[in-house]
């Protein structure tokens, strides 16, 4: 790991980006508002944008295999930070993103990231995408984390995107926005952890413009102690298209969960659904762990971990 770099970042790219020294490939490491190391590829370009603070990402048609780091790390309480990344993907291509904040707060000021991830998605191309974020430290301070996600792909592009929030993010507000033409597909899941007083508000909207476009819209979370959720997913069909929305959630002690996944179709060839389930853990599933030996606690917890993995 570069040698400017503390332990806390060191810790905090290994939970947000499983980055352990420098990645190989193509690279942006971001704290505290400022560039830290950067490395372009042979097909992957890095460029500081020159209207906003934040990167373009181009990636030349017909690159395959390569990885993509952008974490973005937080230490310095007080801080707003926002960063707009753009990316430019040829068509052809077969790539994976590595993104996700982490905010470690000591202090009582509040610490904050607004990240406006936009994606152009080329022709025939396949997109992985992986974002984490995560919040730690003993100060009362908040640790706000506010996405914005724009996806606009092409005909016959492919995407997945798994989008995850751990412990310790004090609020956000989740914004997801995508448009997919002639056959191409989004798959899209969201896992969400909240404890506390903690609040996550999550909206997308995903319109299917092209024959043969499909989405598939998966929502896991754990609400915990006092937190609150809101999803609130829409899924538009304005073409022969297939669309599906689940939302599953666990409530715990006096958490709040909403959920509204909703679907408007504007084309009688549309195929849209729609489903949600909040429960809480089944009494059954820990008594079966605790009769492995696991004390109820483990039980829970080891629940937890397999809903939202």
């Amino acid at each position: 790991m570069a040698v400017d770099l503390s332990p806390i970042d060191e810790n905090l790219l290994a939970a947000i980006a499983n980055i352990h020294g420098m990645p190989n490939g193509a690279f942006n490491i971001r704290r505290n508002g400022e560039l830290v190391e950067r490395h372009s590829s042979a097909n992957i370009e890095i460029a500081t944008k020159t209207d906003n603070p934040g990167i373009d990402i181009t990636i030349a048609p017909g690159t395959k295999g390569e990885n993509v780091f952008i974490p973005v790390i937080v230490t310095q309480s007080g801080l707003k930070d926002v960063v707009y990344n753009t990316f430019y993907i040829g068509d052809n291509c077969d790539i994976t993103i590595i993104a996700g904040c982490g905010i470690h707060n000591d202090s009582h000021k509040g610490s904050q990231h607004d990240g406006i991830h936009t994606f152009y998605i080329g022709k025939n191309s396949r997109i992985k995408y992986i974002e984490k974020h995560y919040g730690e430290g003993t100060g009362t301070g908040e640790r706000v984390l506010n996405p914005v996600t724009n996806v606009y792909m092409e005909e016959n592009s492919y995407c997945e995107m798994e989008l995850t929030q751990l412990r310790g993010v004090t609020s956000t507000l989740r914004d997801t926005v995508a448009e997919l033409k002639e056959n191409a597909k989004l798959i899209l899941t969201e896992k969400l952890l909240t404890h506390d007083d903690q609040i996550a508000t999550s909206n997308m909207k995903i319109d299917l413009v092209g024959d043969g476009s499909s989405v598939q819209v998966i929502s896991r979370s754990v609400a915990q102690d006092n937190s609150k959720q809101i999803f609130n997913p829409l899924v538009t069909g304005s073409a022969a298209c297939h669309g599906h929305v689940q939302c599953d959630a666990i409530i715990m002690g006096k958490a709040n969960v909403t959920a509204i996944p909703g679907i408007e179709a504007a084309c009688e060839d549309a195929m849209l659904i729609h489903e949600a389930a909040i429960g809480k853990i089944a009494g059954d599933e820990i008594t079966k762990l605790m009769t492995l030996g696991l004390t109820y606690e483990e039980a829970e917890q080891e629940i937890i971990e397999d809903f939202l993995n």
